[in-house]
């Protein structure tokens, strides 16, 4: 299962990300465009996987900087901020990366979905 969270900068994008079909997932908020702290939702999703409540995680703040570092303070956590598909592969293939974390105002929908679909189905190879 994938554990899903925002702040109010990257929920449109989450929106579009949880009507995919065939994504299983857990919403931990934000739940509007009301102003909120990402810090929260960092710990949410961080604690989800790190815990074992879900596999993976995906992240969504307006840059993505800001969410990813809050994540990444979590034993066990690997929250990596991408920007593109080969981003997203290397993420997961060299560094295992746990969380997937973008920009809500830095990338478009297509972009976000395809990311999601690489960082899913991607292995980890056991880096260099």
């Amino acid at each position: 299962m994938l554990a899903i969270g925002c702040d109010h900068a990257g929920y449109e994008l989450k929106q579009e990300i949880i009507k995919q079909k065939g994504i299983e997932y857990k919403d931990f908020g934000c739940y509007s465009e009301e102003a909120v702290d990402y810090p929260v939702y960092g710990k949410l999703v961080g604690h989800a996987v790190a815990d074992g409540e879900c596999e993976k995680g995906i992240l969504i703040c307006g840059t993505g900087i800001g969410i990813s570092m809050a994540a990444n303070k979590f034993k066990g956590i690997r929250a990596g901020l991408c920007s593109t598909q080969y981003q997203a592969e290397m993420t997961r293939r060299h560094n295992n990366a746990n969380i997937l974390c973008m920009g809500g105002k830095t990338i478009g929908e297509w972009e976000a979905i395809e990311m999601l679909e690489i960082f899913l189905n991607t292995p980890y190879d056991g880096g260099f």
